[in-house]
């Protein structure tokens, strides 16, 4: 099989079950953003510091692409085979907050992204992640979308920077504390 179709060439795209959009169509965009999230999740996956991690980053990955097939489905064919995402996998989310929290110490301030490379591409992670919410939430404004799947990525972002946290704490980086000047 050719990894090229050609179909592209125009602009336009094929939505899961056949439907022609631009390739610049909010729904597009929306799991593209999903799908760059994933690839930053590989990375930090492939980290070091995340040896004890895999197991939960990979199934990220794996909710991550349930995600985007969800998206990638045209809105008007109801009959569709896609994968399915329940409440018990940003209830893993929660679980995973909680644990990497009770070995932190409490925020006291706002923390810059930085002082390792690995912390860094995590914030870029949660970065992405916070702009396919958007992506998500303004295509739900348009066609409905699972709520489940707001949900989950809101989540994911709150994961991604106790992760960053956790990491630093690991990787034996001190926090930057954002502290604002005074007037």
């Amino acid at each position: 099989m050719k990894i090229y179709t050609k179909g592209g060439d125009t602009g336009n795209t094929s939505l899961y079950g056949g439907s022609r959009v631009s390739k610049a169509n909010i729904r597009i965009d929306a799991y593209g953003n999903v799908d760059e999230l994933n690839s930053y999740i590989g990375w930090l996956r492939d980290q070091p510091v995340n040896l004890a991690r895999q197991v939960v980053l990979k199934e990220i990955q794996d909710r991550l692409f349930t995600i985007g097939a969800l998206l990638a489905a045209s809105p008007s064919k109801n009959n569709l085979k896609t994968p399915d995402l329940f409440e018990e996998d940003a209830l893993l989310l929660e679980q995973q907050i909680d644990a990497m929290q009770a070995a932190l110490e409490p925020l006291q301030y706002f923390i810059l992204p930085g002082g390792h490379a690995t912390v860094s591409f995590g914030h870029i992670a949660r970065t992405v992640c916070r702009r396919a919410e958007r992506g998500i939430v303004a295509l739900h404004e348009i066609e409905p979308v699972p709520l489940l799947i707001i949900q989950y990525i809101n989540r994911l972002s709150d994961y991604l920077f106790v992760l960053c946290r956790i990491m630093a704490k690991e990787l034996s980086v001190e926090e930057v504390s954002w502290k604002p000047r005074k007037n």
